[in-house]
């Protein structure tokens, strides 16, 4: 059984995933091309706000732009290296935000989420929704022995997701990220971890 075990995770490309995560408000489903105009919308809407986090706030100037990340993006879930996902209120459709699964090690596995939400939706739980379902996800389905969250010491709302929905905070790394603007800053680190 561990032989066979160990020969899935050697081909990580035939690992199957999922085709949408349902939450009580929200969908997280892998980007389609028809995103393409709502993601360009709702980083433009949120672009000054991520911008002192996230590299991507100086990508998806327009909507081409982001139908070529949305088409590269595919690729990678296709090889199973990285899962960026959109995150869509149920009840009206609404593009939300992104999150995703980063493989760090499939042998492990160790994954790692990232997430951003469109500023007009802040402060109504929609990204703790969403997190809790790719954690549940990586933990059950991908059997994630690791699952971490990394962000910028300040950012707080970021921080407060993962302390939230149970993850620890393992570490404060000093002077380890330059920022888009190019400060050198902190990142906290926070995981979920199970029993060997």
């Amino acid at each position: 059984m561990a032989e066979q075990e160990h020969k899935k995770l050697a081909n990580p490309i035939l690992i199957p995933l999922f085709d949408a995560l349902r939450g009580d408000r929200v969908v997280v489903r892998p980007y389609r091309e028809e995103d393409a105009q709502a993601l360009q919308e709702g980083v433009e809407e949120s672009r000054e706000y991520i911008r002192p986090w996230l590299p991507f706030s100086y990508q998806h100037q327009n909507v081409e732009e982001s139908l070529i990340w949305i088409n590269e993006q595919r690729a990678q879930w296709i090889l199973r290296k990285n899962m960026n996902c959109g995150i869509f209120e149920i009840a009206t459709g609404r593009f939300l935000g992104g999150a995703g699964l980063m493989v760090r090690n499939w042998d492990i596995p160790y994954l790692e989420i990232g997430y951003w939400l469109r500023t007009s939706v802040e402060g109504k739980g929609y990204m703790s929704e969403a997190v809790r379902l790719l954690t549940n996800y990586a933990l059950e389905e991908l059997g994630a022995k690791r699952v971490e969250i990394r962000c910028d010491e300040l950012n707080t709302r970021s921080a407060n997701v993962a302390r939230r929905l149970g993850y620890i905070q393992e570490a404060l790394l000093h002077n380890n990220f330059l920022t888009p603007d190019g400060r050198v800053r902190n990142t906290l680190i926070f995981a979920i971890t199970t029993a060997e």
